[in-house]
């Protein structure tokens, strides 16, 4: 039985009965006593608590798990799923933007242009990464490779995990807001196939930037909001006390996105998250992408950017 790794409060109830089993192992392997029926009764009782545990998660407890520290980081899915990757720098104005990576890679013989962002997985990581954070030169740098891609007619494969675009005040210097909002004008047009992919975090304009897509699926365990639980809290109840009575309200979940029409899918994950099995997870985008890939290159450009603008443009409307 593979063991499935804990992190969080509300995942006691697994960790407990993992432990139940080891010991019982460990006494079984001791004492030379046939502890068959009891293992099977506790590998059952374990089996039904994760899928219901997972089932029924919170939209805080969801926040929770696309923050988990080994969740697999848009690297870790170009490594898996892609033959090859060539990542191209900078957006030839400013600098190169190390929160958002791309450049051409190939799939069972596909070139693709690959975007996404990219968090690091340790301390000095991170701040070479900033955090996942975007600058303006990030989403221009993203924008040059979505033209590139545009030039060669290659799709474009979009990564998004985020905790919004970097907030500091020379971003905004910089022109954040206008490079955010090129981004969603240029990919609204953009004459081959976009899929995206929420593959974490989700936080407003900072997702949004390179989330504009034919197709947008969040993966199970993942959010996708206009801002998060942690600072809807700060704003509406001057603490981040609420964080989870806010996420709850955001209704920022996969199934609440799908619910609203704001996604055209929802990925499953591994029983328990992407980081219990990546390389599953990784085989299961693939599939995805190759199937949309297939699909949205026999539809013409003009078809295909009419249907993207209308898509967008019907969400949040209301018909009374």
């Amino acid at each position: 039985m593979e063991q499935i790794k804990t992190s969080f409060d509300f995942e006691k109830p697994i960790a407990e009965l993992i432990q139940q089993i080891e010991k019982v192992k460990q006494v079984a392997d001791k004492t030379k006593v046939d502890m068959s029926a009891t293992l099977i009764e506790l590998e059952d009782k374990l089996s039904k608590t994760q899928n219901a545990l997972y089932a029924n998660l919170t939209g805080w407890q969801e926040v929770q798990l696309s923050r988990h520290p080994e969740r697999p980081q848009t690297l870790d899915y170009i490594g898996m799923i892609c033959d090859d990757f060539i990542e191209l720098h900078g957006d030839r104005t400013v600098k190169d933007d190390k929160a958002i990576i791309g450049g051409f890679a190939t799939i069972n013989g596909e070139t693709v242009m690959v975007i996404g962002h990219q968090k690091g997985k340790n301390t000095k990581e991170r701040q070479y990464r900033n955090f996942g954070m975007a600058n303006p030169e990030g989403y221009r740098k993203a924008l040059r490779l979505m033209r590139l891609a545009e030039k060669f007619n290659k799709p474009v494969i979009s990564f998004i995990d985020t905790m919004g675009a970097y907030p500091g005040i020379e971003a905004e210097e910089r022109g954040q807001g206008e490079a955010i909002a090129r981004n969603l004008l240029e990919m609204s047009v953009l004459k081959v196939p976009i899929i995206c992919l929420i593959i974490g975090e989700g936080a407003s304009g900072g997702a949004l930037g390179i989330g504009i897509g034919d197709k947008v699926y969040m993966l199970e365990h993942t959010w996708y909001s206009v801002i998060s639980p942690e600072s809807c809290s700060s704003i509406l109840w001057r603490s981040w006390d609420f964080k989870e009575k806010a996420a709850e309200c955001l209704k920022l979940t996969s199934k609440d996105m799908l619910k609203n029409k704001l996604i055209d899918g929802v990925i499953n994950e591994p029983l328990g998250g992407a980081h219990q099995n990546p390389v599953l997870m990784a085989e299961t985008l693939k599939v995805q992408i190759l199937k949309d890939m297939k699909a949205l290159k026999k539809e013409k450009p003009e078809k295909m950017i009419s249907n993207r603008i209308d898509k967008f443009c019907s969400m949040g409307v209301v018909v009374e």
